[in-house]
């Protein structure tokens, strides 16, 4: 894990050395899950989530994103909708470790050596993410941990943001992953020894949402977006 985060943060220094315009900054806000255990929401968010993302803004219009997220992930069938989810009363806590990279659309133009400017644009995200989580098991109705796995997912993000001061720009995103897991909450754990505490939908992964805010720091070693 050391060693992942390491090589990320090499790479964006890298980049940030060559880049046109560069944004470093955070993103603060809240996690929820969607699958087997606990409410069917799909943006609720009910844990707090935290990271860092840097862009390479290649044009005005699109950017290579890099991010490292990590939050807590909850489910309780008490808290769901469904009569038979109440009844079962199965509830997990696992915790997300997110590297992802992609490519961000902007919608409208959004150049940012133009910083005294104006401007607001909707965008999109999509790439890969690769996380880092704990194989959980059920048994007698109480959640444990069997080890640490991880695996990849899909993100697929939809947000607005503007530069709301020089070299500033704010955002506000909802993100959702769909994994290459169906075992989050302890529902299809891996190990076959515990093939007989299967439940649930075991056809159908798992998904995790980060809704919440960004704020980037921008600047720019070159006058303009134009040929090396």
């Amino acid at each position: 894990m050391k060693k992942i985060l390491v090589l990320f943060i090499f790479f964006i220094f890298q980049n940030i050395m060559n880049a046109q315009i560069n944004e470093l900054g955070v993103f603060i806000g809240g996690s929820n899950f969607i699958g087997d255990v606990g409410k069917t929401n799909y943006i609720s968010p009910n844990e707090p989530a935290i990271g860092i993302l840097y862009k390479w803004n290649k044009s005005p219009r699109h950017a290579y994103r890099f991010s490292y997220m990590q939050s807590n992930i909850t489910g309780n069938d008490l808290d769901s909708e469904i009569p038979g989810r109440q009844q079962r009363g199965i509830k997990f806590k696992n915790n997300i470790k997110e590297f992802s990279a992609g490519l961000e659309f902007n919608f409208f133009d959004f150049n940012l050596h133009e910083s005294l400017i104006k401007k607001i644009s909707p965008y999109v995200y999509s790439g890969l993410s690769y996380f880092v989580y704990d194989e959980l098991f059920v048994v007698n109705g109480e959640t444990k941990k069997d080890f640490t796995s991880s695996t990849f997912a899909i993100p697929m993000i939809v947000g607005v943001k503007s530069n709301i001061l020089k070299n500033f720009v704010l955002g506000i995103e909802v993100g959702a992953r769909y994994t290459f897991t169906d075992n989050l909450d302890g529902s299809n754990p891996k190990n076959e020894n515990l093939e007989p505490l299967k439940f649930g939908n075991i056809n159908s992964n798992d998904w995790y949402v980060f809704t919440g805010f960004t704020l980037t720091y921008t600047f720019t070693e070159k006058p303009c977006y134009c040929a090396d």
